[in-house]
């Protein structure tokens, strides 16, 4: 399986992960549209965060069930633990430092997050 290499813009916060990115999921809900964020899901025997433990930023809304962390110098956005699987993660695919989304074939998947109620049995 490959391993990918992600992290903030400062570099600060490091991880990497092992996974065959086939389809990433770009989520409408208010706060991924803001942050541009592209996710994909990553078991927690797959991720690994390698430095910036001790800056990482954790930012909570509505529930607070979901988790998004961030660096607090650069503001990125790198991972969240997601309200829909809290065990699992979900990386930023853009702070991956050595996947590019322009040369890579992956399925771009829509989630209804602006309706998070009635659209999260089709998370998967």
């Amino acid at each position: 399986m490959p391993v990918y290499h992600g992290s903030c813009h400062c570099g600060q916060i490091r991880f990497e992960i092992d996974a065959v990115i086939e389809q990433v999921t770009v989520c409408n809900c208010t706060i991924c549209t803001k942050k541009g964020v592209l996710h994909h899901r990553v078991m927690p025997d797959n991720f690994r965060l390698l430095a910036g433990q001790n800056k990482l930023a954790t930012y909570r809304f509505g529930t607070g069930v979901a988790q998004h962390h961030y660096c607090p110098d650069c503001g990125i956005h790198v991972f969240t633990r997601p309200r829909a699987a809290p065990h699992l993660y979900t990386v930023n695919v853009r702070c991956l430092d050595d996947f590019d989304l322009d040369t890579q074939s992956v399925q771009m998947v829509r989630f209804d997050g602006r309706h998070w109620e009635e659209s999260a049995h089709q998370l998967k």
